[in-house]
Order: C-alpha cells, then sequence, then structure tokens
C-alpha cells in the first residue's frame, strides 16, 4: 500500500521529470566544447590510421619487393596483389589494390610489411562518389605516398615508440 502511495506520489510531482531537467540545466550552463569542425580541428593522434599510401626509396624506386604479407595478413582480405620477376631477379608489384570499403584499417598490412612500403597516414578527410573509386590501385597509392612523403618520413621518426 505504501508502495503505491509512493508511486502516485512521484508521479503527481514529476519527480523523474524535475531530476531529468536538473541535468540538463547543469549541463546548459556548462562551457561548450562542441567544435566548429572545418575551421577547428581535434588534435590527431600518433596511432591513428587513415588513408594508405606506397612510399618510394629516395631513388624514385618503389620500396615494395611483392612479397605479399600484407595481402596475407589482412583479416578482411581488402589486399590484391600481383607481381611479376625483373630482369635482375627481384619481383615487383603488377597490381596492388586497397578495397577501401572492406578495409577496416587495423594497421596489420603496415605491421607485416618488412620494408615499410604501405603505411596508413593520417588522413581522414577524403569522400567517394562513386563506389569503384573506392578501390585504391597501386598508381593512387603511390601518389598518395608521393604526396605525403615528408610528412610520412617525419612520422615515422618521432613515432617510431608508438608503432
Amino acid at each position: 500500500m505504501i508502495e503505491k502511495i509512493k508511486y502516485y506520489l512521484k508521479s503527481f510531482l514529476f519527480l523523474e521529470l524535475l531530476k531529468g531537467l536538473s541535468v540538463t540545466g547543469r549541463y546548459f550552463f556548462s562551457k561548450k566544447i562542441t567544435i566548429q569542425y572545418p575551421e577547428e580541428r581535434t588534435p590527431i593522434s600518433p596511432r591513428f590510421r587513415g588513408l594508405h599510401a606506397l612510399r618510394r626509396y629516395a631513388n624514385g624506386e618503389e620500396r615494395c619487393i611483392a612479397c605479399k604479407l600484407c595481402e596475407a595478413g589482412c583479416p578482411a582480405l581488402a589486399i590484391t596483389i600481383e607481381s611479376e620477376e625483373r630482369a635482375d631477379g627481384s619481383r615487383r608489384t603488377t597490381r596492388y589494390d586497397i578495397d577501401l570499403f572492406k578495409c577496416i584499417y587495423c594497421g596489420f598490412c603496415e605491421e607485416a610489411c618488412p620494408v615499410d612500403s604501405i603505411v596508413e597516414t593520417n588522413i581522414f578527410e577524403y569522400h567517394f562518389e562513386n563506389r569503384g573509386e573506392s578501390i585504391m590501385t597501386k598508381e593512387k597509392l603511390l601518389e598518395m605516398g608521393d604526396k605525403y612523403e615528408a610528412q610520412l618520413a617525419a612520422d615515422r621518426s618521432v613515432d617510431a615508440a608508438y608503432r
């Protein structure tokens, strides 16, 4: 009987509503933490993994030796590699595709690479308008690597303890 009286008293006095409004009021007058995105940026963790890139050596030769460890280590099966042997006996890739719709950005490809060829940059602002654009071909990956090589080299030397 007493429980029913408490229940009706609470519902008549709107105690739950007042508790909710007190929480809302507390945050209404506190300092706002909203970031105005295009103008303001939040700091990015050194461990952030974004868009992929293929790196080159200083002489301009691509680093990838077609060992296919990144393809084998990819849990999402997002990487496809085809290779051929060159005249000097070394292997190089003829096809290196990453399907970004399948990719889970785990970084296993980056960790498996013995020559630091495939890397994940800190670029998170990219989009696709057509489905076929989500597949990063070897040419696109090398272009990304060439474009951001200075940043990638600096990130690798500074953040070696994090990787």
